[in-house]
């Protein structure tokens, strides 16, 4: 339990009345953006003392709605209650006055100043001359009742995201508010983390009355930790319920309506022992933009028709790992192989040895972003016979009727192939994108985070491609921060963790325990790293 004494100088929930925690209601919240409503007489109560889960898909209104609660957009109309009584909340330095904060999926943290220094120049009030030597001895009193410790002298700048992650989160609890909005929480923490995090949000909801509001794509976490769920689908309240009345498959109907989701084709069983290695990775070594190491003598090899999948906390160098895959960053050390050949990820020779890649943020990593979808799509192959015009020239026409095939197959969504790309979202960014990568034979498939921020209909979809190209033969490197996905779409799993592969073994053959260990760097006795 937190003591109002580990918070000094904040504003402690015993300082202010109705210490039991805010109860929340919206009533009829309403937010247009000119001709488009974003939120459409949305209706929900939060009870105070208990965490309740937002679900819903990429645009379904999450975003806006609690920005509205928040003071960060002004409703079109609606009310907001807090405790019974209607508040009009006039931006976020309001909202912290009645009690509310907000833990964003993107870090706000000051990365030039240290934790502690981010935690105290957070408050309200902040005294002009500060006592440093009895600020930290606060602070340290404070991170003794937390479940886990972060260092209160280094600059965030040196945090690993899942240190991050975790000091918005405390600095939240530093302030004492009564109400967190938190947007999807654990996206950079490993299961073992998530599950700190989480469990400590639930006994505070208990022992202290905070009420928790908490956006997230995981029913897992969801089913475990949130006591009621609202779920919202194009603006609208498409349902809500205890979450012990409802079930993974009911709340899934509510957040894509009749929408029909893509099922993965039942997977081949292969003998991979009899499988040629068409990936081969030999001590691969190379550096991040600083010049520090990043990627350390990495070594692992994919068989055809396997799916390999690397997960890892973000920041230990996988980023880097699929740059020097794609093409974009070259390595310091080591060999690839594709099919028993060297191979160097150039154009040609990613052509030869169909090499195909989706890396991470395809908008900025595998796109050009004012260029229209039909000319994305076209990449691969603008320069070929099929496309090619009179006398070798590029034709428009060819390109877009390509482009256009490609669009209906992979559903993608978009007013015509003329479109600039960057004005799709980012599910239908991916599946333009996707289907360029997936338009011809694949030997070999790299991605990463193939569904980091995406709807559930979406990552159902991309999920499922993935799969069909697993059965067909192809060579799958599946690198992932969401190990849910890895989980499902592996058949051998390895973590990274410090640039170094540091588990490998068959899935079948492991559990989320040994991988969440040996993600958050501890000693394994399942370690049985397999060389490539």
């Amino acid at each position: 339990m937190i003591h109002p004494s580990a918070v000094p100088s904040a504003r402690r929930v015993s300082d202010r009345p109705g210490r039991a925690g805010l109860m929340l209601e919206t009533i009829g919240m309403t937010k247009h953006f000119g001709a488009h409503v974003a939120l459409d007489d949305v209706s929900i109560r939060i009870r105070a003392g208990t965490i309740h889960a937002l679900l819903g898909e990429n645009g379904a209104g999450k975003s806006t709605l609690v920005k509205c609660i928040m003071g960060e957009h002004r409703p079109t109309r609606g009310q907001l209650l807090l405790d019974n009584r209607e508040v009009a909340i006039d931006g976020i330095r309001d909202a912290h006055q009645h009690g509310m904060g907000m833990v964003y999926q993107h870090f706000t943290l000051v990365p030039s100043l240290s934790a502690a220094e981010n935690l105290v120049m957070a408050r309200p009030e902040v005294p002009a001359l500060i006592d440093w030597r009895a600020e930290k001895a606060r602070l340290h009193a404070f991170l003794e009742r937390m479940p886990f410790r972060l260092p209160l002298d280094r600059p965030v700048a040196s945090f690993a995201a899942g240190e991050r992650q975790k000091l918005e989160i405390l600095k939240q609890l530093y302030l004492a508010r009564r109400l967190l909005i938190l947007d999807e929480p654990t996206s950079a923490l490993t299961p073992g983390e998530a599950d700190q995090v989480l469990s400590l949000l639930r006994t505070l909801t208990r022992s202290e009355g905070l009420t928790v509001i908490m956006i997230s794509h995981k029913f897992r976490e969801v089913m475990q930790y949130a006591d009621d769920v609202s779920v919202l689908r194009r603006g609208r309240l498409a349902g809500a319920g205890t979450v012990g009345d409802l079930s993974v498959d009911a709340m899934s109907r509510m957040m894509v309506g009749d929408a029909v989701l893509r099922e993965a084709a039942p997977r081949r069983t292969w003998n991979f022992a009899a499988q040629p290695v068409a990936l081969a990775l030999e001590r691969i070594s190379a550096a991040d933009d600083d010049g520090l190491p990043a990627v350390r003598e990495v070594s692992l090899a994919v068989r055809a028709g396997e799916v390999v999948g690397i997960a890892g906390v973000s920041g230990n160098g996988q980023a880097e790992l699929v740059e020097v895959l794609s093409g974009q960053r070259a390595a310091s050390g080591g060999r690839l192989q594709v099919n028993q050949r060297v191979y160097r990820p150039l154009r040609a020779q990613m052509r030869a040895g169909k090499v195909f890649c989706l890396p991470e943020e395809p908008l900025r990593n595998a796109a050009v972003a004012q260029m229209t979808v039909a000319e994305n799509i076209a990449f691969r192959v603008f320069d070929q016979p099929g496309l090619r015009g009179v006398g070798g020239w590029l034709s428009p026409a060819r390109i877009r009727a390509y482009a256009r095939r490609l669009i209906a197959a992979y559903r993608v969504k978009t007013a015509s192939p003329d479109e600039p790309i960057s004005n799709l979202s980012g599910g239908n960014v991916q599946r333009a994108i996707l289907s360029r990568e997936l338009s011809g034979d694949v030997d070999v498939l790299i991605v990463a985070n193939p569904c980091f921020g995406l709807d559930f209909a979406s990552a159902a979809e991309i999920r499922a491609r993935i799969v069909e190209q697993r059965n067909r033969g192809a060579a799958v490197l599946l690198i992932s921060e969401d190990l849910d996905e890895i989980v499902e779409l592996a058949d051998r799993i390895a973590v990274m963790s410090e640039g170094r592969i540091v588990y490998d073994a068959p899935a079948h053959e492991t559990d989320q325990q040994a991988i969440a260990r040996a993600m958050a760097g501890a000693a394994t006795d399942a370690l049985s790293v397999q060389p490539a």
